[in-house]
């Protein structure tokens, strides 16, 4: 019994021993899942700090407990002077909890970028981060009452784009029709217009102006189409319905979107003379040091004093035109006796040299040494688009046609792409 019994234990623990080296096993094994490990996450304190008035990027690192002298270096190294910084500038500090010193500092170098201080110990190293700006396509419309900038701010709410923005898109609309109409002159109360243009959002929340797509005018009862597209030169511009380029040999201002003061005519009293005397050009009221543009291509004839012209740039076009712009408080870098400058290149600044009762711009428009009204001149036709780019371009057309409509009733809408 006893034997019977042993050879049953060692047939068994023989059996065993097959099993574990063959990986079988008559029973099912217990299964014990392994621990999951636990993982310490770092909390972080995120705060802005801004420079205020008086006070330098130190300044402010200082205040945050950074006392290290080279970040401000680093910045400039990166491309961002801190000496051009402005009370109101905004600087983003990254800690972790607990810690005095952070580990991150941010700051925006431009709209499209952001530079990074990065701690690591006692060293600093810098990295650029791209901002992303998402776009959508917003139409306005309105009348116009008195002005652009009033039409806009009527038309436009603060959540659209907010009063830098609204003004922002009154110079670029003005832009596009700088070849067609003098906003100075030309609109008047009951003209109206419609818009199509991009908002931009950036990651942070901020807004923007994007570019003008197309546009309406309706303006002396007479609708002025402009649609934004790319010239087989790659070049982005506007074009009206026929495909016809908005661009002419001449601006019809030489001065952004100011107000006329006094317009060209026979006989004007001069407000210093104190004497009836014919008026030949045009007067644009600006404040000092507004950039004066050239009118179109051409050589410059003079620039210098010119007796109750004050200082004066002359310029001397194609088929005997001669453009004047008086009364400079002073002439752009490079501006000179035989140097050829572009359409919408600076030339100078509005001031109030010479007999000038106050600030503006004196600008006579002359063909064949004769003054002519600068806002009466035809400037002829643009450019037509290559017959090979009028199928992409009718597509176009017809796509932000669609979206843009004509000025009608007070609107604004976003559209979806």
């Amino acid at each position: 019994m006893r034997l019977a019994r042993a050879g049953l234990a060692l047939g068994v623990l023989g059996g065993a021993v097959v099993l574990a080296f063959t990986g079988r096993w008559p029973w099912r094994r217990l299964e014990v899942e392994p621990p999951i490990p636990v993982l310490a996450t770092i909390q972080f304190k995120v705060s802005s700090d801004t420079l205020q008035r008086g006070e330098t990027l130190g300044d402010l690192f200082g205040r945050q407990g950074m006392t290290g002298a080279e970040l401000p270096g680093m910045l400039k190294a990166a491309g961002l002077d801190p000496r051009r910084l402005r009370a109101g500038f905004t600087v983003q500090f990254r800690r972790i909890a607990g810690e005095p010193l952070p580990v991150e500092v941010l700051v925006r170098s431009g709209p499209q970028e952001r530079l990074a201080l990065l701690r690591s110990g006692a060293e600093w190293t810098t990295e650029r981060r791209p901002v992303s700006w998402t776009t959508e396509m917003v139409r306005i419309e309105g009348p116009i009452e008195s002005s652009l900038y009033d039409a806009l701010h009527e038309a436009v709410p603060d959540a659209l784009f907010d009063a830098d923005e609204r003004i922002r898109l009154a110079w670029d609309l003005a832009d596009v029709y700088a070849w067609s109409l003098d906003f100075n002159r030309d609109i008047q109360d009951g003209d109206r217009f419609a818009v199509l243009v991009e908002r931009e959002v950036s990651e942070e929340g901020e807004v923007r102006v994007g570019r003008v797509l197309a546009a309406d005018l309706l303006a002396s009862g007479k609708h002025l189409n402009a649609y934004r597209f790319e010239d087989g030169e790659g070049r982005s511009r506007f074009f009206d319905e026929d495909g016809t380029s908005l661009r002419r040999a001449f601006l019809r201002a030489p001065v952004e979107f100011r107000r006329i003061s006094s317009s060209f005519t026979r006989k004007r009293f001069h407000p210093v003379l104190g004497v009836w005397r014919r008026h030949e050009g045009t007067d644009y009221s600006a404040g000092s040091g507004t950039p004066v543009m050239a009118a179109g291509d051409g050589t410059v004839l003079r620039a210098g004093r010119a007796g109750g012209y004050g200082n004066l740039v002359e310029i001397r076009h194609r088929n005997g035109i001669t453009t004047r712009y008086a009364h400079l408080r002073g002439f752009a870098k490079g501006v000179g006796a035989g140097r050829r400058v572009s359409q919408g290149q600076v030339i100078g600044y509005v001031g109030s040299t010479g007999l000038a009762s106050g600030v503006h711009l004196h600008y006579e428009f002359r063909i064949n040494g004769a003054a002519r009204d600068s806002r009466r001149v035809d400037l002829g036709g643009g450019e037509p688009l290559a017959k090979s780019l009028m199928p992409a371009f009718q597509q176009e057309r017809e796509r932000l046609a669609r979206a843009l409509g004509v000025a009608g009733p007070a609107v604004t809408d976003r559209i979806a792409e």
